[in-house]
């Protein structure tokens, strides 16, 4: 399991020495494990790290439970480091070699699986999950005043009027139920980081429920749907993925748009490889857009870490030495992510306005 910390930690990891950096599949509906073993054989033949290829296939081969659908392995036995994290959805195989673990698969399953709360509600119950990364992390039951009609009355007034002999006044618990749960989901989804709301239940239960919750969190709603309370957390999970991932397909195209037009205006946002190295590196970058599988190389400095899609002789902030790195991208994702940025990644192929590969919203 891949939590927050374990992140950070990656993201603030370095090395003198290199780092070996593996994703691989092992989704059994894929194949079993002998191919998945057979497989990360393949991706690792050509790797010159000898002791992280040892280190990593003895892992495979003794210690992994393939509980998962694919695992994410960063090896440095020059230091010592070696850090496995079984994750529950799949990712794309691939293997890189850097002097520090390679994150952006990791940016790219947070933004399309993290942090999903999710709440089925009727006028009695709630269930409220909270689904990180393809995974049950935390569930709470509220289980409110059975739905009743009270009947209120006394007196001589006449018929129909409020605390009349013959009148009656109704009042339904099922109202203070969604409000009570309404206030406590608030409290669940703040205490888990929520990014994304999703509602279950009939139309009339969700709406009165959506309408009990503060405006900050109506504007995270992404879904609802009809669902019986009784739903196995399969089935919950399930639903909220695929509403999940229709929801991003179409902010991902609605981001790219809104880059292309602040950055066509010169204000709120940039376009293209080199000036988004630029604005990762002032700090300013609110949203990183990336499309998926790219990468360029570019140059580094190596005193402040200033990014550059063409080779430096010296860096043009400090005047300090550069060196030429692989995959540009990568850095400016660990960056983003590292000042607590946004990356999102532009997973279908078809043009988006004049949006190309990369770009960012910006800060200011």
């Amino acid at each position: 399991m891949l939590t927050d910390k374990d992140l950070q930690e990656l993201l603030a990891y370095r090395s003198e020495s290199k780092v070996l950096s593996v994703y691989l599949d092992t989704d059994p509906t894929e194949g079993n494990v002998d191919f998945h073993k057979l497989y990360l054989r393949s991706m690792l033949k050509d790797i010159d790290l000898p002791d992280d290829v040892e280190a990593v296939t003895r892992y495979i081969e003794h210690e992994h439970d393939w509980s998962g659908r694919s695992v994410a392995i960063f090896s440095c036995v020059a230091d010592d480091y070696f850090r496995a994290f079984t994750l529950a959805v799949s990712i794309r195989s691939r293997v890189r070699v850097s002097d520090r673990p390679y994150v952006k698969p990791l940016a790219d399953i947070l933004d399309s699986y993290g942090g999903y709360g999710v709440v089925l509600i009727d006028k009695q119950d709630a269930r409220m999950f909270y689904f990180h990364l393809g995974e049950l992390r935390e569930e709470e039951e509220i289980e409110g005043e059975s739905v009743r009609r009270v009947k209120h009355g006394g007196g001589s007034q006449s018929f129909g009027a409020r605390g009349g002999a013959g009148g009656t006044f109704y009042e339904d618990e099922g109202e203070r139920n969604i409000k009570e749960a309404a206030e406590l989901a608030t409290k669940f989804f703040k205490a888990n980081n929520v990014r994304r709301v999703l509602i279950g239940g009939t139309e009339d239960n969700v709406a009165a429920f959506r309408n009990e919750l503060p405006k900050s969190w109506q504007s995270l709603i992404v879904g609802t749907f009809p669902i019986s309370m009784h739903a196995t957390h399969n089935e919950i999970l399930e639903k909220a993925m695929r509403i999940g991932e229709e929801v991003d397909e179409r902010k991902e195209e609605q981001l790219a748009e809104l880059i292309v037009t602040n950055a066509a205006k010169g204000k709120g946002g940039v376009l293209g490889l080199d000036d988004t190295l630029k604005a990762v590196h002032e700090g300013r970058v609110q949203v990183l857009l990336i499309r998926d599988h790219f990468q360029a190389p570019g140059c580094r400095c190596k005193s402040c870490g200033y990014l550059s899609a063409y080779e430096m002789a010296s860096c043009p902030f400090c005047g300090g030495e550069c060196e030429k790195i692989p995959d540009a991208v990568e850095m400016a994702v660990r960056k983003v992510m590292q000042m607590g940025g946004e990356v999102e990644v532009l997973h279908r192929d078809h043009p988006v306005g004049q949006f190309d590969k990369i770009g960012a919203l910006l800060r200011y």
